[in-house]
């Protein structure tokens, strides 16, 4: 079963995703940005959501996680939670 790691910020609106995409884009820290912009608890731990596998997050962060490029920053992703800025940082078939 594919596992992966990965770290996210979620905001309520998709304008201050994109924001901090392009501002994470010119050189900010997005574990920074997390710890001041997130709305999960993760965010204190620079968005870190740890280890975890296929199906154990909501689809459309599955998705991206499962599917798209390791080590780049994803989105704005839309869920039930808000909107989402997701890094890949490692993943394992």
């Amino acid at each position: 079963m594919a596992r992966a790691t990965a770290r996210h910020i979620l905001v309520e609106s998709e304008e201050l995703c994109s924001e901090l995409k392009t501002r994470i884009e010119n050189g900010e820290d997005f574990g920074q940005l997390a710890a001041e912009y997130s709305k999960c608890p993760s965010g204190s731990s620079g968005g870190d959501l740890g280890e975890f596998g296929q199906g154990q997050m909501v689809p459309e962060f599955d998705r991206v996680v499962f599917n798209d490029a390791v080590g780049e920053v994803h989105g704005p992703v839309s869920t039930q939670f808000g909107y989402h800025l997701v890094e890949i940082t490692s993943r394992s078939d």
